[in-house]
């Protein structure tokens, strides 16, 4: 068959199975369609269906075909990333500095340490550390891991859940995008190249200068002008970023922190998000399992995302609720905000993925981190609905 004959079955794979898995088995309840599209991803990569059916995988994902999905893959996240940027409200979380500063804080710091402490104990074991990270590294990379809220998810659950415009949604948007601006930060500090630092500096200088004159540009142009010098922009940022030793995903952040979402239709960028979504975010939840490995053995990985998981959400939980006596806030309402913030999915496997691509975390560490982020997704809806029942006064409550 021709390369294109097997892209378009690849296509086939990664629209049609996730979607008959999540309507068949009606699982949108504890799996929705984005959690199933990433446990399908895995299934069908190398590890389980590729090693089941060699001949399968060989056929349908050749090096050009692969090759082809990972384009579309990293538009996709480029994308996806630059929309999440554009939509952090930094003047909401100064308005309530205080109860965003501590919450925040700690929701971000209490995980970061205990997942520390879990990539500490992987550490000491060899095949997780990848092979151009220092242990500082690593260490930090899994535990920032472990502290990511996954913002556009999150967003997605509490619509589901009917309390995104209500006080406690708005709430816990201010904290998940104080936490995102520090999981971004943290990840530049990461992948900082000392032997490069000049090349980094002179980016982060140069992007200063030319969002001043990005930012002057925008509001002088009509509207529909704006998404083109967007969708501009975003590319220049990235591949800036990725010249300069940072990742490209770094700069597609940057790129939509010096954006303003009061620039474009709140509904189109809302449907914007969505149609990424449903259009081709799934090809990068397929390249994504093509990445996972276990030839540590199914079982140690298993171990270590269990690790892995136990130290996100008991550190989470541990945060809100510390965070809950310092601010006094009611019964239930820290164990409530700390199941929310402790969303992993789409944003935690972008950061796993970063990781891998600069060799701090191997591909049995990466399946693990993926595994782990899959669990905690997947744990949000079923505990958080029946909270919600026991603490609906809660949702009403502004700090």
């Amino acid at each position: 068959m021709s390369v294109s004959e097997l892209f378009l079955i690849a296509m086939i794979l990664i629209f049609a199975i996730p979607y008959l898995v999540w309507r068949l088995g009606r699982t949108e309840y504890y799996a929705p369609l984005v959690v199933v599209q990433i446990l399908c991803g895995i299934l069908l990569g190398p590890g389980i269906l590729g090693a089941a059916f060699p001949g399968y995988y060989q056929f349908v994902f050749t090096p050009a075909v692969v090759q082809a999905l990972n384009g579309i893959a990293w538009w996709a996240v480029m994308t996806f990333v630059w929309i999440a940027g554009i939509e952090l409200d930094l003047s909401r979380v100064w308005a309530s500095r205080r109860d965003t500063g501590v919450t925040a804080g700690l929701a971000l710091g209490t995980p970061l340490l205990f997942g520390c402490a879990a990539a500490a104990l992987l550490a000491a074991t060899p095949g997780w550390i990848g092979s151009r990270a220092a242990g500082w590294q690593f260490v930090l990379g899994v535990g920032m891991a472990c502290a990511v809220t996954a913002l556009p998810i999150l967003i997605l659950f509490m619509e589901k859940l009917e309390i995104l415009r209500r006080p406690l949604g708005q709430r816990v948007l201010r904290y998940a995008s104080v936490d995102d601006v520090a999981i971004w930060g943290v990840l530049a500090v990461i992948l900082m190249d000392w032997n490069r630092v000049g090349k980094q500096l002179a980016f982060l200088a140069a992007f200063a200068l030319a969002s001043l004159a990005y930012r002057a540009l925008m509001p002088r142009i009509a509207e529909r002008d704006r998404w083109f010098a967007g969708f501009i922009w975003l590319p220049l940022c990235g591949f800036a970023a990725d010249w300069s030793g940072l990742h490209f995903m770094v700069g597609a952040f940057l790129a939509g922190t010096v954006t303003d979402r009061g620039w474009f239709d709140g509904e189109r960028m809302d449907a914007l998000r969505h149609h990424v979504l449903l259009v081709v975010m799934p090809v990068f939840f397929l390249s994504t399992g093509l990445r996972t490995n276990w030839t540590m053995g199914g079982a140690t990985v298993v171990l270590a995302a269990g690790l892995l998981l136990v130290a996100a959400v008991a550190g989470k939980l541990a945060g809100t609720y510390l965070a809950g006596r310092i601010l006094r806030w009611p019964p239930g309402e820290s164990a409530l905000i700390g199941w929310l913030l402790q969303t992993k999915a789409l944003i935690m496997i972008i950061f796993a993925n970063i990781l891998l691509d600069r060799a701090i975390i191997t591909n049995a560490a990466f399946t693990a981190l993926l595994l782990m982020a899959v669990g905690s997704t997947m744990l949000t809806i079923p505990i958080v609905t029946p909270l919600l029942r026991r603490a609906a006064a809660v949702t009403e409550r502004a700090p």
